[in-house]
């Protein structure tokens, strides 16, 4: 009779132990591919998010795509019995990277959200540690009750496709991005305002948004010249006018939000859209240091 080789014994485990294996590996999966395609995906809106969270404007683009590209790897691997354990040595690393920023910023940052998922509000306070605990935990499970990994050249594979997906998904968002036809015009005071001739800066933004306060306060000292800014408000338009009192910004507001953001993709706020004779020159994401200064200035929008 054909007898077990004692080598692969000692490779099986009970059934109690595999189901844990594959429920941890499983939850795992579905939350950091969920966070880390969104981040790939909507990159814009994730930088906006990490900007919330503190991280200076200039690298939260970066960052977004980043930890996108290695929540999707770690997502990944830790689904496929030969990559689990890699998987789970990632995706532990990952949130004890989140556990040790939110740590530290915590003061900061207590009661904010804490920008992991586009669907899911965790703020930050004691929940968010437990929640980030018992998410460490399921990759110990998941690791430690895995085969030992294998093929080291298709794991890199898989990261080379992940990286390329990003890429792609980001030249298609900064395409779509450039030379969109504005609608003809907007309501401005229940009255037609045309958006085809000259240059035009539309700003979205929330009167509830220090973020947005800061840039609006920034963008009143700029010499805009001939351009026009058009406000529009993304949440409480009825604050629109104490708003642009309070910044100094001078604009006039429209309350077509839903026009602009069908047309334009809006993803974020603050956000900014240059439009030179009906089209779009420009998106404008970053609001902070020398942005958008800078990038209005190189387009002429202001002097």
């Amino acid at each position: 009779m054909a007898q077990r080789q004692p080598g692969l014994s000692r490779l099986e485990l009970p059934g109690w132990k595999t189901a844990l294996n594959w429920m941890a590996a499983l939850l795992l999966a579905v939350l950091f591919l969920i966070s880390g395609v969104w981040k790939i995906t909507d990159a814009p809106g994730a930088a906006m998010r990490m900007a919330q969270a503190r991280v200076p404007e200039s690298l939260t683009l970066f960052t977004a795509v980043a930890f996108g590209i290695a929540e999707t790897v770690a997502g990944i691997l830790i689904l496929v019995p030969r990559f689990r354990r890699w998987g789970a040595f990632l995706t532990a690393g990952l949130l004890t990277a989140f556990l040790v920023y939110f740590a530290i910023n915590y003061g900061a940052l207590h009661g904010a959200d804490c920008s992991c998922f586009p669907w899911l509000k965790r703020v930050v306070g004691p929940g968010f540690f437990v929640g980030d605990g018992v998410m460490l935990l399921l990759a110990a499970v998941a690791g430690w009750w895995s085969k030992p990994p294998g093929s080291l050249r298709s794991a890199i594979l898989v990261l080379s496709a992940v990286v390329v997906f990003a890429l792609v998904s980001y030249g298609v968002e900064i395409t779509r991005q450039t030379g969109t036809r504005a609608p003809a015009t907007v309501s401005v005071d229940g009255k037609p305002y045309s958006l085809q001739s000259g240059r035009i800066f539309l700003f979205f933004f929330d009167p509830q948004c220090m973020h947005c306060f800061d840039a609006s306060k920034q963008m009143a000292h700029y010499h805009w010249g001939d351009t026009k800014v058009i406000a529009i408000p993304v949440e409480k338009p009825q604050y629109s006018a104490d708003f642009l009192q309070m910044t100094g910004l001078s604009a006039v507001v429209t309350q077509d939000f839903e026009l602009l953001k069908k047309v334009f993709g809006f993803t974020t706020y603050p956000y900014g859209v240059a439009l030179q004779d009906g089209r779009e020159k420009a998106a404008l994401s970053q609001f902070d240091g020398a942005e958008p200064e800078a990038t209005l200035r190189k387009l002429r929008f202001v002097e």
